[in-house]
């Protein structure tokens, strides 16, 4: 899967700004069932890229994850107006000043899973919207509320430090090998002392009648 193919622009965020990269080309690949990627990483932004083409704002939803070892093994991928804000209220009435909601119950998304070859997969794919769609760039990102947007920034900042952690995790593996290979040879060497030790202890009695 090229995804520069149909792409016009790519996000990147530099202290919480939007900017994008102009790209030649001006068709816009819609996501299908059998779709594959290389990572995650690369359906998000994908499946971003084409939110920002057809008019609206990528949500990043609910995941499965391993109960082995915790990871990620599929994705929901959405619009920001998917679902509904419920209102909180107290037993005295509202316990804080509404807002305007931005979700409308739109069901349109994709389900991305990893399958056994390696590959991100799209499995399930729902185009249609429930409202209308801005196709104007700068109108659709002026409809993402403050909660999208810290969303996006902390999956940059995760994805960076996940980058940090397996960087740390390589340098202390490549460690963890020196300290192996050492305390191998160390053993080496102390067990040649105790079979010296034992030779000398074997041969002390001899030793002691030649005297």
């Amino acid at each position: 899967m090229n995804l520069d193919e149909g792409a016009e622009a790519i996000e990147s965020f530099t202290g919480g700004e939007i900017l994008a990269v102009p790209c030649e080309a001006d068709s816009i690949v819609e996501p299908h069932e059998g779709m594959e990627f290389e990572s995650e990483d690369a359906a998000k932004i994908f499946y971003d890229e084409y939110a920002r083409r057809v008019g609206f704002v990528m949500r990043v939803m609910s995941c499965r994850r391993s109960e082995r070892d915790g990871r990620i093994l599929a994705r929901r991928l959405g619009c920001n107006k998917e679902g509904y804000c419920v209102s909180i209220r107290g037993k005295f009435g509202p316990v804080r000043k509404p807002r305007p909601s931005t979700r409308e119950g739109c069901k349109a998304m994709i389900h991305i899973k990893f399958n056994k070859s390696g590959k991100w997969v799209i499995t399930r794919f729902v185009k249609e919207h429930n409202h209308p769609l801005v196709v104007a760039p700068r109108e659709a990102r002026q409809t993402m509320d403050e909660k999208d947007k810290k969303i996006q920034e902390l999956t940059v900042e995760l994805r960076n430090k996940k980058r940090l952690c397996a960087a740390y995790q390589e340098q202390l593996t490549a460690f963890m090998k020196i300290v192996e290979e050492h305390n191998n040879q160390l053993s080496k060497k102390v067990q040649n002392v105790v079979n010296n030790l034992k030779e000398y202890e074997s041969i002390e009695p001899q030793l002691l009648q030649q005297r």
